[in-house]
């Protein structure tokens, strides 16, 4: 164990030995860590420390049973007192070793100094290097931004005028483009420039079905640049024979080509019938596409439109009025005539909706050709519908109140008019293009919104009539069951029969309540609502009006009546027994009779503040 230490300690002397002994040389790259001090310091000691540190340990474990001995932390031994360590003598000293750090830390600082004086030289020829070469790279550096400036205003006026020559040669090319269309257009509008009728000498292009487009173009462009070249002659004044002569040929040109287009589109209409039995839809397209050109297609929409099955078939006219009206005819319901509109109408909506899919795989224009179709549909189906439901009752023969009476012309306009807004809607929700559905279904009902004022009124004069005619009949058929029995007690019973009852009054307000109702679907503007509906409330006001002033006015009657009876038998002072006794009977009936319509005419008061209050609670 002391051999292995013995080595080690006389490696690290010799490690020692060989450091001391070799000059130290330092370099920049040495200074070129975080710090530099300690790095340096650190390495210098810890070459030399360990030996030292070595042999004080070795003599520490030689002198390890001295007692009264110290060990001090560096490894040295403290002797027990000051004497002993004076009788000892002279020993070596604590660090040996710093002589020998000292002349390397001299050697370090001349080496420090020298680095720090050749990086001060080096700085100062790096700072005349680049203050020498800075300026000129600058001059450089400007010089080629400007150069650069120069290029790219250059390339911009390149480019501007190579655009211009682009623009010139595009223009050009359209020009040359239109000459050589304009000189086929020519030579083809000399064909057409003969006899009127003679188009046996056409070019094979227009008659090659496979080529039916592109003669159908060049058709429409030769007789729009013929008329439009004759409406310029024809506002200048014709002063040589040569303008009247070239006039006179191309109306013949146009009236020929006018002729062909007639045939053409003809031929298009059949073929495009044809695909339209056989549900060919890419034909029906083509034609459609080619039937565009003439007229913006608008034949062909018509045509198609015109030939659904809903607007030629009679028997499904006639089913729409089965299947609305039913087996009553006009004396249906108004609520089975609902359930049949709104049948009818969904019916109406999903043949539209099937029309709507094959119009948009074949027409260009699709909502062009929905405008017509729905525009058809409300016109045609819905308005011969609607002249066999809505019959207009005269003003002055009024329906009797048995077949319903005016009212029911009424609630079947309601009806009719709701339904059909919300056909208008469903048709919108589909599809309908430009067309104004809202207005158009407006139109409809216009004839019988114009006097709906009037029909209103006279419907409620006819139940307010109705209605006294069925009291009265009432009254009548309770005092003939009675019988009679005496003249005063005919006229007690017949009086307590015809006091006012607030139930009629509340009917009168319902009667009032279901026509300003109407009167708010039928009417879009606010000022002509608000006149309607004064009018309707004016009537209500003149009925109650009216049936309180007759019910407090027979009330009133049979009290007079009452009064008279009771004056009429007053007992006088000479009469037989007989006779008193009769008087005083009837006198005993007449004071029954006026307590009878005494009370009734308090009942009629108290009945009418209730009609009253009912009517201003609407």
């Amino acid at each position: 164990m002391k051999e292995s230490r013995d080595g080690t300690k006389s490696a690290r002397h010799a490690k020692s030995s060989s450091v001391t002994s070799l000059p130290l040389i330092l370099d920049i790259d040495d200074f070129k860590v975080r710090r530099l001090t300690d790095a340096l310091f650190g390495n210098l000691v810890n070459d030399l420390l360990p030996s030292f540190q070595e042999e004080e340990t070795d003599s520490a474990e030689g002198h390890g049973n001295i007692s009264g001995t110290d060990a001090l932390p560096n490894g040295h031994i403290r002797a027990p007192s000051d004497t002993a360590k004076f009788s000892q003598g002279p020993s070596e000293p604590l660090f040996p070793e710093v002589d020998k750090l000292l002349s390397l830390f001299k050697d370090s600082c001349k080496e420090l100094v020298d680095l720090r004086k050749q990086v001060w030289l080096l700085d100062c020829v790096l700072h005349g290097i680049v203050k020498s070469m800075w300026f000129p790279l600058e001059k450089g550096v400007d010089g080629l931004f400007t150069s650069f400036a120069r290029l790219d205003s250059r390339i911009s006026s390149v480019g501007q005028t190579a655009a211009k020559i682009g623009d010139h040669l595009q223009s050009a090319d359209a020009q040359r483009e239109t000459a050589s269309q304009t000189i086929e257009l020519i030579k083809y509008l000399m064909e057409f420039n003969s006899s009127p009728g003679d188009l046996m000498e056409l070019s094979p292009l227009f008659s090659d079905d496979s080529r039916v487009a592109e003669a159908a173009s060049i058709a429409q462009k030769l007789r729009s640049f013929a008329e439009e070249d004759i409406g310029r002659q024809s506002i200048a004044v014709p002063s040589v024979v040569g303008n009247a002569t070239a006039s006179r040929g191309l109306e013949v040109a146009v009236a020929n080509l006018q002729e062909y287009c007639n045939e053409l589109e003809n031929r298009l209409l059949a073929r495009f019938d044809a695909a339209s039995q056989k549900r060919e839809l890419s034909t029906m397209a083509e034609c459609a596409k080619i039937l565009s050109q003439f007229n913006r297609g608008t034949s062909a929409m018509q045509h198609y439109v015109a030939t659904r099955p809903m607007f030629i078939d009679v028997e499904v006219m006639n089913s729409d009025t089965r299947s609305v009206l039913g087996d009553h005819g006009l004396q249906a319901s108004p609520s089975n005539v609902a359930r049949g509109l709104s049948s009818l109408y969904k019916e109406i909506t999903d043949t539209v909706r099937k029309e709507a899919a094959t119009i948009t795989a074949v027409f260009p224009s699709p909502n062009e050709v929905m405008s017509i179709l729905v525009q058809r549909v409300l016109e045609q189906r819905v308005t011969t519908l609607l002249d066999k439901l809505l019959v207009k009752p005269s003003l002055v023969n009024l329906p009797p109140v048995e077949e319903g009476g005016l009212l029911l012309y009424l609630r079947m306009l309601a009806v009719a008019y709701e339904k059909t807004q919300e056909l208008a809607r469903d048709l919108r929700a589909v599809g309908c293009g430009d067309l104004d559905v809202e207005g158009l279904t407006e139109s409809l009902f216009s004839a019988h919104k114009d006097e709906y004022p009037e029909h209103e009124q006279a419907s409620l004069r006819q139940l307010y009539q109705a209605k006294m005619a069925e009291l009265r009949a009432e009254n009548q058929q309770i005092s003939e069951s009675t019988g009679t029995i005496g003249r005063s007690k005919g006229a007690s019973v017949a009086s307590s029969h015809q006091q006012i009852s607030v139930t009629v009054v509340t009917e009168f307000v319902h009667w009032n309540e279901e026509s300003i109702s109407r009167c708010t679907m039928l009417t879009s503007q606010p000022a002509t609502l608000a006149a309607h509906v004064k009018t309707v409330f004016t009537c209500l006001l003149d009925q109650v009006s009216q049936y309180i002033t007759e019910g407090l006015e027979r009330a009133r009657d049979s009290l007079t009546e009452a009064a008279a009876l009771r004056e009429r038998f007053v007992l006088g002072t000479s009469m037989s027994r007989r006779v008193a006794a009769a008087a005083a009977s009837a006198a005993e009936a007449a004071a029954a009779a006026g307590e009878s319509s005494f009370r009734s005419f308090m009942v009629a008061i108290q009945r009418c503040g209730s009609s009253v209050a009912i009517v201003q609670q609407v």
